[in-house]
């Protein structure tokens, strides 16, 4: 029996020759993650459904550059996280997305903290209350799974840049989950 990385490699051979049901098959696969991918970085629903089908087209129509090194599902993540952060790019004024800043101080991951007790849903708030800088780093690193290097090069900054970036970002994720949570007990 084939693997499902075999089916996938012919599956995609068929598009690149301009087959529609494999094109329809490969967008059935993962039409909703990266709907999902976008969604998460640009918080609007039609902006979200806009990138995912833009990114799909520039797929089909560049799937000669596939080269299976990585998942096409991979390679097509990509694609939406950069047309993601180019919406917002041209949505909002990046002054300082090439700012130099000094290099990260080697600190524990965020799951090695001795704040473990946060809920899925506390986190999720306190994200979207972060400024799209920092979301956008934490979103890159704890939910895509990028690691610093490759950030570096979504965002076009340095290694320690990203590095650094995402160290304030995950400080200020933890300030505002906080602050949360004192808010709600004092409501309470």
């Amino acid at each position: 029996m084939p693997k499902n990385q075999d089916i996938e490699f012919l599956v995609v051979e068929r598009c690149k020759n301009g087959d529609k049901k494999s094109q329809d098959v490969i967008y059935q696969k993962y039409c909703h993650a990266m709907y999902n991918t976008a969604l998460r970085i640009v918080k609007d629903t039609q902006e979200a459904e806009d990138i995912m089908q833009e990114a799909f087209l520039d797929a089909f129509r560049k799937l000669n550059q596939f080269e299976a090194k990585a998942s096409f599902g991979a390679w097509l993540k990509r694609i939406v996280v950069n047309k993601s952060l180019d919406s917002i790019r041209q949505h909002l004024n990046f002054e300082d997305i090439d700012e130099i800043e000094e290099p990260a101080q080697a600190t524990p991951s965020y799951f090695e903290q001795e704040h473990t007790d946060y809920k899925v849903g506390e986190i999720k708030k306190s994200l979207n209350q972060l400024n799209n800088k920092d979301r956008i780093i934490l979103l890159l690193y704890l939910f895509e799974g990028y690691d610093h290097y490759e950030i570096s090069q979504i965002l076009e900054v340095s290694h320690g840049t990203a590095r650094t970036r995402y160290s304030r970002a995950r400080k200020n994720l933890l300030r505002t989950i906080n602050q949360n949570r004192t808010l709600q007990s004092f409501l309470s």
